[in-house]
């Protein structure tokens, strides 16, 4: 979700306006994708790299987190929406942390979409922490080496419980993925659109996934045609 940033500073803005007036694109995402029957949505919200960011917008996007959690949770129990995160909250303060774990215990029972926050996540740092999760089984003879295949090591990740994402839309222009589910994107369609985060409507989220089902997804392979 970027170009919050660029987005307030065209306005004239501070950067914590622009994260404000995001949240209505974190909506309109979220009642788009529930309305097409989109089963999981991933919002990166903050990665371990963003607390290298001025302490004022940082102190300022977890107030953000807390307050929007606060006027959010019922619409997300009104709506079936079931929320979940990945990344380390342990680094969180306590009441982004307190508020978060509540709001997960108060929805894991929704049958509708399931939203998955991103905070302090990095697709690194999750890799390492599969990999050092394993180290100590096969240490304690757990496993034995040869045990460790792809499906046994998405088992660790943080998203063992979900399926890898079939779509990355990325708004703001930037041609990277930052850090972002590397081991889980090995085959994730891209979408780059140069709108900023909180310009974004229903409309191109409709647009990102009428261009991904014009494409031929082939996983490496090739698809004969019976022509």
């Amino acid at each position: 979700m970027d170009g919050n940033g660029r987005w307030a500073k065209q306005q004239g803005m501070a950067r914590l306006f622009g994260h404000k007036y995001a949240i209505r694109a974190v909506t309109n995402a979220t009642e788009g994708c529930a309305e097409l029957g989109i089963k999981y949505l991933t919002l990166y919200a903050f990665s371990k790299e963003n607390w290298g960011r001025p302490k004022e917008e940082v102190d300022g996007l977890m107030k953000l987190l807390s307050n929007t959690i606060d006027k959010e949770i019922n619409r997300l129990i009104e709506n079936q929406v079931r929320l979940l995160t990945l990344g380390n909250l342990s680094d969180l303060p306590s009441d982004c942390r307190i508020k978060l774990q509540n709001a997960i215990e108060i929805t894991k029972n929704n049958t509708g979409i399931t939203v998955l926050l991103a905070l302090n996540y990095s697709g690194r740092w999750d890799i390492l922490e599969a990999t050092k999760k394993i180290s100590v089984l096969a240490k304690n003879g757990e496993i034995n080496i040869e045990d460790i295949e792809e499906e046994m090591f998405c088992n660790y990740l943080e998203t063992a419980t979900i399926p890898d994402p079939e779509l990355l839309i990325r708004t703001g222009g930037d041609l990277r993925v930052s850090n972002f589910l590397l081991w889980q994107m090995a085959y994730t369609e891209l979408y780059i659109t140069p709108s900023l985060w909180p310009d974004f409507t229903k409309q191109e989220l409709y647009q990102a996934i009428l261009t991904y089902q014009g494409r031929e997804r082939r996983f490496g392979k090739i698809i004969e045609s019976n022509i």
